[in-house]
């Protein structure tokens, strides 16, 4: 009965020593990648002018949005006697849409049934006034043949355009805008006003009543995390993709101001194609897309930081059996006398460049004097560093492996792979390097300690 009550009582003892260890979990590294946010939501700006009625009055569109125009082409007409009012009534019954006209039609609704966000209910009014704007267009002909039977003093003015460009029948107060003076506050949408420029509206004189874009060059405003900028500038140009209809072609990196509180910089893209498919958003979202950053992939709760004596490459010496490395440390016989010991330091890291060995703190300690082979030269073991690194059980143990990490995110980061003191694929590390003491060994109920000889 003793014997089985002593055996219960050390089963007890284990099953609590068991639930309180904290636990080991290990992570198998392999090559991987790093998901990046690129996903932006910018500013476009272009070279946009805006033109003021001639006259008081209505006003109807003789060119549909988004369409480039010849100097001298005829842009709208302002009718402040109503005439054109009466043909367009009269003209509507004749109106008859052909397939085309469907097709065209058709296929507004669905881009815009495709890019519909039920969060963003403001695109209702802008798919209201483009379908607008198509139809106006197929009573555009018809109006203009009535227009030109009528007389010029019938209170009808006709506008010209000076310039050529892409008609655009809104406005926004970004127009004058530079991309030096966008800041965090011009991405607000809530405070954005867009003013929409309807046919058949009346109009003030002077009233702004439609944009000419006048160049093919365009440029995308983003904020980007200051510690991306020189990425991007190095780059010099990326690769961007238009999440509104997956269109791909390059901008050219421009950096401008940032704001240092918010830890962003404004960079602008610069395109000289595609301006007229976004010709009337001025908020877009694109992707960069940049290279993809692959190598080990290790999570960073994995990464630990370890000090190590930082010992000259000339006192580093080689065992006898010409495969343990150590040095020659100075201690005392017991009768006091003066002799030399060889000590075995793992090398965790070698600076090339300097002649420096990074070795345990375990085996030796501040003051140790140290002999260099061949020579009365001493030091005195004083000055540390710390490495960057994780801890490898391959062996049953923690053993630390140095680490270079090439990029990080929130919780994973890819290191440089096949390195001297490094970690390799396939490798077995520990998840959560907290619960891991240096040179400890890995049992199934957590970490023990590692024998001295190893």
């Amino acid at each position: 009965m003793i014997i089985f009550g002593v055996m219960f009582i050390y089963i007890i003892i284990c099953i609590i020593m068991y639930t309180r260890t904290e636990h080991l979990t290990g992570y198998e590294v392999k090559m991987g990648s790093l998901t990046v946010n690129n996903v932006y939501r910018g500013i476009a700006l272009r070279e946009e002018t805006l033109y003021e009625a001639i006259d008081a009055g209505f006003v109807y569109y003789f060119v549909p949005e988004g369409t480039h125009v010849a100097c001298g082409d005829l842009v709208y007409a302002v009718d402040s006697s109503s005439n054109l009012a009466e043909i367009m009534n009269e003209t509507a019954e004749e109106s008859m849409l052909t397939n085309s006209d469907y097709n065209s039609l058709k296929l507004k609704i669905m881009n815009y049934r495709s890019g519909f966000d039920e969060t963003a209910f403001s695109t209702v009014y802008d798919f209201k006034y483009d379908l607008q704007s198509e139809v106006a267009k197929l009573n555009n002909q018809a109006l203009l043949h009535a227009m030109n039977a009528m007389n010029e003093t019938a209170g009808i003015s006709k506008c010209y355009a000076d310039r050529a460009g892409a008609v655009v029948f809104s406005g926004d107060g970004f127009e004058e805008t530079t991309p030096r003076e966008i800041t965090l506050d011009s991405y607000d949408e809530e405070k954005y006003i867009k003013n929409q420029y309807l046919a058949a509206d009346r109009f003030g004189k002077n009233d702004n009543v439609y944009k000419l874009v006048t160049s093919e060059n365009w440029e995308i405003v983003i904020p980007v995390d200051t510690e991306r900028v020189p990425e991007l500038e190095e780059a010099k140009y990326v690769k961007v993709k238009f999440m509104k209809d997956q269109y791909q072609t390059s901008g050219k990196v421009t950096v401008y101001g940032s704001d240092a509180e918010q830890g962003v910089t404004f960079v602008g893209l610069s395109f000289t194609t595609s301006m007229i498919n976004y010709i009337t958003d001025r908020f877009i979202d694109i992707e960069l897309v940049l290279e993809e950053n692959t190598g080990l992939k290790i999570p960073n709760s994995a990464i630990a930081q370890r000090n190590f004596f930082l010992i000259e490459e000339d006192y580093i010496v080689l065992h006898s059996d010409n495969k343990t490395q150590g040095v020659m440390r100075q201690t005392f016989t017991e009768d006091n006398e003066l002799t030399t010991e060889f000590v075995k330091t793992p090398i965790y890291n070698v600076d090339e460049e300097k002649g420096i060995y990074y070795v345990d703190e375990s085996v030796l300690k501040v003051g140790d004097v140290l002999y260099k082979p061949d020579s009365a030269d001493t030091c005195t073991v004083s000055k540390q560093a710390s490495l960057i690194g994780v801890f490898n059980i391959n062996k049953g143990y923690a053993d630390f492996k140095q680490i270079k990490v090439l990029y990080d995110n929130e919780e994973y980061s890819i290191v440089e792979s096949n390195t001297s003191y490094g970690l390799r694929a396939y490798d077995h590390i520990a998840l959560d390097a907290s619960t891991v003491v240096a040179d400890q060994f890995v049992t199934e109920k957590g970490l023990s300690g590692k024998e001295n000889d190893e």
